[in-house]
Formats: structure tokens, sequence, C-alpha cells
């Protein structure tokens, strides 16, 4: 049963990728593009929590956590760049 309540979101994970990929090619805004990669950082590292439920090992639960740091500081740097041109003040 966990087998099927698995696939079942990373089906649903993997959608979420595809609708966030759409936004960012389509996006009207950089607003939204910035959005939309930070959507598509949360369900990476939700699929790869999934992952590492489903193979039993802890090692993919700290893939997620570098993948959530890196997400953000990502995250806050294009927004600085947007914002005031730059990165580093």
């Amino acid at each position: 049963m966990i087998t099927l309540a698995l696939l079942f979101a990373f089906v649903c994970f993997g959608l979420g990728l595809l609708f966030c990929l759409w936004r960012i090619t389509i996006g009207p805004d950089n607003a939204d593009r910035i959005l939309a990669l930070d959507t598509m950082v949360i369900n990476v590292i939700a699929l790869l929590v999934l992952y590492g439920v489903w193979k039993g090992t802890a090692i993919y639960f700290e893939a997620s956590m570098l993948v959530a740091m890196v997400g953000f500081v990502s995250s806050v740097a294009y927004c600085r760049f947007i914002l005031r041109g730059d990165i580093i003040e």
C-alpha cells in the first residue's frame, strides 16, 4: 500500500515540476519566473524525500537539505539581481 501512495506522490510532484517549467517558459513577468523556480526547488526537495522513503536510506534526506540551502540562496540572489542590478554591494 505504501508503494502505491509513493507512486501517486511521485506522479503528483512530477506534474508539479512540469507545470512550474511551463510557468518559467511562458511567465509574463520575472517575478512569476522567480516564484516558479522556487516552487520547483520545493518539488525537487519533496521528490528527494519521497525517493529516500522508497529506498529506505537517509542519504537522500541530507541531499534534500543541501538542495534547500542552495535553492534559498539562489532565490535570494536572483531577487536581489532583479531589484538592484547587482548581487554583491
